[in-house]
């Protein structure tokens, strides 16, 4: 007698069967791959995905996450290489330098294991190990267990097309006998037969599944990170594309992929083998143009798998994976699960989505900095110790101006010929060449307004800009440039009725420091100047004396360029400036980098960390040097003083014997007196009496 299930006995059994939290042992949880795996499914509630699955209603329906469900939410825990990390806020429990007794004992404890071999091919020989010793344990679980294999797609990798007169056949699962593998990884295809085949045994006790991933991105990047880097760092004018580019990389996002594990845990399905792949059919060379476009420098360009330049960055491991070409559907994948997508059209269609992924997880978030004050005060000197101490990158007006001016100049030489595609981009760049020209021409070397804020406006708005930061230097000076430069329309329109003045967030600072002093102290300051220095920076008296009052004329009107950034509510920095002996302004640049905080970039390059070390070294050294020097000089000043000190010692003893010998000659003059009158007289008789006795018995 079969017995029908209703929907509310249905609800009832698999809340008794997820009553318990699941334990879940995730290897390596400290790598990319595993670490987001664990990230996700740390917030999964037991059997949550069952219910998604059951219909449209779920929207509706409240989630368990909406209750106060921490305790129902799957336990994680893990071995990671690096023992010294901090250990991670989703897990529950971290292990490192296991004993193979010790690591059984701790899968023992779990639920579900996860082996991920997709990134590290050394774990190899343990997820082997692991999955036999478990297959061997069955007899002594107390409750069912799921092995899940995290496999790779380059078990695929030599597979023919599944329609050779048709390349455009996508494989399936069910050609899953027909698989070949890449030659360096036939142990990985037959580590994924062992795991189908324990599984296979006892399969209410112990279930195994294998998943074969796509490339993984998304979450601060894996394989893709050094193209990633490569285009958020700016140093290359073009990225390279490995090869042709014309491969088709079948991919996934690294979330989707621990969507599948979840659903998997959930639902125990039949089928045992999964590719996760998303829709996308992308080349090798479409990734790379989105990441470029998105990312800069929007300019890629094809160069050998053997090319030098990028085997600092890249494994073989790395170069096979970038090499495959595989046109893949998991189809089974959608027939079994409902899956909520993050990425279900790939990454190119998704690309910023992921590249802000991208920022956020590795904390590469643009600086935007401000630097306003009176000519004189340092701003500019500032503004480049800045620049060095958070890599960011530095705006004048003048330099932008001749660097733009320069780039026109370029671009018109280098055309060797002009053709309809670039025609009109050519007449608009010598069109505004000469608009520039005309302008520094009619106002000294100086342009308008309009043209600089056209410049600055798109310096801003610059790739690099847009990705490290910047450091805008003097600029803009009054209250209507403000106004201008940071002007969005959007924002005017997507919301009318803020209160705040339309501005561009994107291109807008976000510390703005005020440098203030008085006229005498920037007079004293600029007098002190070198006169060549003085004639290069436009301070020779005249000059610097009318650019002062025009700064201080501006700035004493009822709108000027700080209440413009009060009224968008991003409140000006003051910092006064009057020690004159203070001419690098170390003490500003200190209270600048204690209001902006830590650097938010990749930090120092290998390069630059030797160079810093070297000065740390030099630095060392000099330290000692003078430590040395000092201790010298306090042993010469010690040894003097003692040497001072004995001298007037030896000067009193030989003060105090001489009184003490005047004190006693004085005080033996009576006795003395007292034996020649009275005492001598007597002895002198008695011994001249008696040597003339000479008696026997003197």
């Amino acid at each position: 007698m079969v017995e029908t299930i209703s929907p509310s006995n249905r609800g009832d059994n698999m809340a008794k069967e997820f009553q318990r939290s699941k334990r879940i042992f995730i290897n390596n949880i400290d790598s990319y791959s595993s670490k987001s795996i664990a990230k996700y499914l740390s917030t999964c509630v037991a059997g949550e995905s069952l219910e998604e699955a059951e219909g449209e209603e779920v929207e509706s329906k409240p989630s368990r996450k909406d209750h106060d469900a921490k305790d129902d939410r799957f336990q994680i825990v893990g071995t990671v290489r690096n023992k010294d990390e901090k250990r991670k806020s989703l897990t529950a429990e971290e292990y490192s330098a296991l004993s193979r007794g010790e690591l059984l004992q701790r899968l023992m404890e779990c639920d579900v294991i996860v082996y991920n071999i997709s990134e590290d091919a050394e774990v190899m020989d343990e997820a082997t190990w692991a999955v036999s010793a478990l297959h061997s344990e069955i007899e002594h679980f107390g409750s069912p267990k799921m092995f899940i294999l995290v496999s790779t797609l380059m078990t695929w990798a030599m597979t023919k097309p599944a329609d050779p007169d048709d390349p455009e056949v996508p494989l399936i699962e069910d050609d899953y006998r027909r698989r070949r593998p890449h030659p360096n990884f036939k142990e990985q295809a037959s580590l994924e037969k062992l795991v189908l085949k324990l599984g296979k045994t006892k399969k209410s006790k112990f279930s195994t599944y294998v998943v074969a991933p796509g490339l993984q991105y998304g979450m601060g990047e894996g394989i893709f990170h050094f193209l990633f880097k490569a285009c958020w760092l700016g140093e290359l004018s073009s990225i390279p594309v490995l090869g042709s580019g014309t491969n088709i990389i079948p991919a996934i996002h690294v979330y989707d992929l621990a969507g599948i594990v979840q659903s998997i845990i959930d639902h125990k399905p039949k089928a045992h083998y999964f590719l996760a792949v998303d829709d996308s059919k992308n080349t090798l060379e479409d990734i790379v143009k989105a990441v470029s476009y998105v990312l800069g420098p929007e300019e890629v360009k094809n160069v050998s798998i053997e090319d030098a330049s990028l085997a600092q960055e890249l494994t073989q491991t790395d170069l096979d994976h970038l090499s495959l070409n595989l046109r893949i559907e998991s189809v089974l994948l959608r027939d079994t699960f409902n899956l909520r997508w993050v990425c279900e059209s790939g990454i190119v269609d998704n690309i910023n989505r992921i590249v802000e992924e991208y920022k956020q997880t590795r904390r590469l978030l643009p600086i935007k900095i401000c630097l306003l004050g009176p000519p004189a005060v340092g701003k500019t000197s500032v503004a480049e110790r800045l620049c060095v101490h958070y890599k960011l990158h530095h705006i004048r007006v003048k330099e932008a101006m001749e660097e733009k001016i320069k780039q026109l100049e370029e671009m018109l030489q280098s055309s060797d010929g002009v053709n309809e595609s670039n025609e009109e981009e050519l007449n608009v760049a010598q069109q505004l060449l000469d608009s520039l020209r005309d302008s520094l021409s009619q106002n000294g070397d100086q342009l308008d307004d309009q043209n600089v804020l056209h410049i600055i406006r798109e310096k801003l708005n610059s790739k690099p800009c847009r990705n490290q930061g910047f450091v805008l230097d003097g600029y803009p000076i009054t209250y209507e440039q403000a106004k201008e430069i940071f002007y969005d329309e959007n924002m005017e329109q997507e919301d009318p009725r803020s209160k705040l003045l339309p501005h561009n967030k994107e291109i807008m600072p976000e510390y703005i420091f005020s440098l203030e002093a008085t006229d005498e102290f920037l007079k004293e300051r600029v007098q002190n100047l070198p006169q060549s220095v003085a004639e290069e920076m436009h301070y020779t008296q005249d000059e610097f004396l009318q650019r002062l009052s025009r700064f201080r004329e501006a700035n004493t009107e009822d709108e000027t360029v700080l209440s413009y950034f009060d009224e968008v509510e991003i409140h000006p920095e003051h910092i006064e400036i009057s020690s004159i002996h203070d001419p690098e302004n170390r003490t500003v640049i200190e209270k600048i980098i204690q209001v902006v905080g830590g650097a938010m970039n990749y930090g120092p390059t290998p390069e630059e960390q030797a160079e810093e070390e070297r000065k740390r070294a030099v630095e060392r050294q000099r330290e000692l040097m003078q430590e040395a020097a000092e201790r010298e000089a306090r042993e010469a000043e010690e040894k003097a003083r003692m040497t001072t000190l004995l001298e007037e010692w030896n000067r009193n003893v030989k003060e105090v014997k001489k009184q003490e010998q005047e004190l006693l000659e004085t005080r033996s003059i009576p006795l003395r007196h007292y034996m020649m009158k009275y005492v001598i007289p007597t002895l002198t008789q008695g011994l001249l009496e008696c040597s003339k006795a000479k008696p026997e018995d003197p």
